[in-house]
């Protein structure tokens, strides 16, 4: 019998201990995969329990997203003996079509491209990335897969941020429920394995630690 597993459950809570987050990007808590992708056996034991979720339900191909989608993707297409697709930012692949512009966290974004051969009409597609904040990135490659003629069979992530599911409006956050309704794409499940009720690891910065990332 497949093990079923559960977000927050006690692999989850494992796992959320190779997670640390640093102040990055002017955000406080920037989530860093590289931590389990330092510890094999942890990273082999997210493929595994992906692999055991999507084992069963029907796919026809594995989409990742860029960047940090294409670290986690491959592996599980291999294992489900699946194809993988590279769903890119605009200008990095030949013979593409392109979402529409979306918004992120970190602000507005040129659409994702996908190549036009990858997917067919009918085809179930999973949806691989590390993290799912706000939706915005996840709203583009679904309308992607249906621009395609397929179908998306859910959106899978390692880390989901629940607080953008639907806040209360006067927090002032972005709400992944309002953006997937207004989008009509609100049908397609989307799935995390930790939250951040148990991300509690926070990084021991080092002495002059500079937070260098991209502006936004």
């Amino acid at each position: 019998m497949t093990k079923i597993y559960d977000q927050d459950g006690p692999e989850a809570q494992q796992i959320a201990k190779y997670l640390p987050y640093f102040p990055f990007k002017g955000i406080p808590r920037f989530y860093d995969i590289g931590g389990f992708l330092a510890a094999p056996e942890v990273f082999q034991q997210i493929v595994d329990i992906f692999v055991a979720r999507y084992a069963d339900i029907g796919i026809d191909s594995v989409a990742g997203l860029d960047a940090r989608g294409f670290i986690l993707g491959p592996p599980i297409a291999l294992a489900l003996k699946k194809p993988f697709i590279m769903m890119r930012k605009e200008g990095k692949m030949p013979n593409t079509i392109a979402s529409p512009e979306y918004k992120t966290e970190y602000g507005s974004r040129s659409g994702m491209t996908v190549q036009k051969d990858r997917i067919k009409e009918g085809d179930r597609v999973l949806v691989i990335d590390d993290l799912v904040a706000t939706g915005g990135t996840l709203s583009s490659a679904i309308q992607l897969v249906q621009a395609c003629g397929g179908k998306v069979v859910e959106c899978a992530c390692v880390v989901e941020l629940k607080m953008f599911i639907d806040p209360p409006a006067d927090t002032g956050l972005p709400s992944r429920t309002k953006l997937f309704k207004d989008l009509d794409i609100n049908d397609v499940p989307v799935w995390g394995l930790v939250s951040e009720d148990v991300l509690t690891n926070e990084a021991e910065l080092p002495t002059g630690y500079v937070d260098d990332g991209e502006e936004h």
